[in-house]
C-alpha cells in the first residue's frame, strides 16, 4: 500500500492497544471495579457512623484507590508475573514447579502439595461465591445513595449475574468489550 493510500485511510494506521487495553481492564478489574461499592457501604452506613460529606468521601476514594494499585502492583506484577511454569501460571502450574523443583525431599513435597491443593481450593472456591457476593454487594451500596431502590436489590443482581454469565459463554473477549468502557467509566 502506498504512502498516499495509507494517509487517505487514518484508521490503517491506527493501533489496536487502546482497545486491548479497554478490554482487559474490563476482565482484570471488573471484580475490583465493584470492590470500592460495597466498601462505600460500609464506610458510610450508620455502623461506623462516619459524615457523609465531601472530605470523607474524596479520603476514602483516596484509601481505596492506592491500596489497590499497591496490593496490585506489590502482589500481581512483582511476584505473581515472576513465578511461572514453563509460561504457564496459576496454583496449579506453580504447584507442578513446587513438585518438580522439591523432588529430593519427598516430606517437602507432600507438605507444599497439600498446601498447593488447600490454595486451589480456595482459589476455585473464591471464584464459584466471588460474582454473586460482589454483584450483590455492588448493587446494594447504591442503596447508600438512594435507601427506596431497596426491592430492586435481587432482581438487578440477577439480571446482572445472569447476562455477565451469558455474555461469558462467548468468551472473556465479550466481556472485556461489555465491562471495559463500564469500568473505565467507574
Amino acid at each position: 500500500m502506498s504512502t498516499a493510500a495509507a494517509d487517505s485511510h487514518p484508521q490503517a494506521n491506527r493501533s489496536p492497544f487502546p482497545l486491548l487495553v479497554l478490554g482487559a481492564i474490563g476482565v482484570v478489574f471488573g471484580d475490583i471495579g465493584t470492590s470500592p461499592l460495597y466498601a462505600l457501604k460500609e464506610v458510610f452506613g450508620s455502623a461506623h457512623g462516619m459524615a457523609l460529606t465531601e472530605a470523607n468521601v474524596l479520603g476514602a476514594l483516596s484509601l481505596i484507590f492506592w491500596t489497590l494499585a499497591v496490593v496490585v502492583t506489590a502482589k500481581y506484577v512483582a511476584l505473581i508475573m515472576r513465578a511461572d511454569n514453563h509460561g504457564e501460571g496459576g496454583i496449579l502450574a506453580l504447584l507442578a514447579l513446587v513438585v518438580r523443583l522439591t523432588r529430593d525431599n519427598k516430606r517437602l513435597r507432600y507438605v507444599l502439595g497439600v498446601l498447593g491443593v488447600f490454595g486451589a481450593t480456595l482459589f476455585y472456591g473464591d471464584a464459584v461465591i466471588t460474582p454473586a457476593i460482589s454483584v450483590l454487594s455492588a448493587v446494594e451500596g447504591l442503596e447508600v445513595v438512594a435507601p427506596q431502590l431497596h426491592p430492586f436489590v435481587v432482581p438487578v443482581s440477577l439480571t446482572v449475574l445472569i447476562g455477565l454469565f451469558v455474555i461469558q459463554a462467548f468468551g472473556t473477549g465479550r466481556v472485556g468489550v461489555f465491562f471495559g468502557p463500564l469500568t473505565a467509566l467507574w
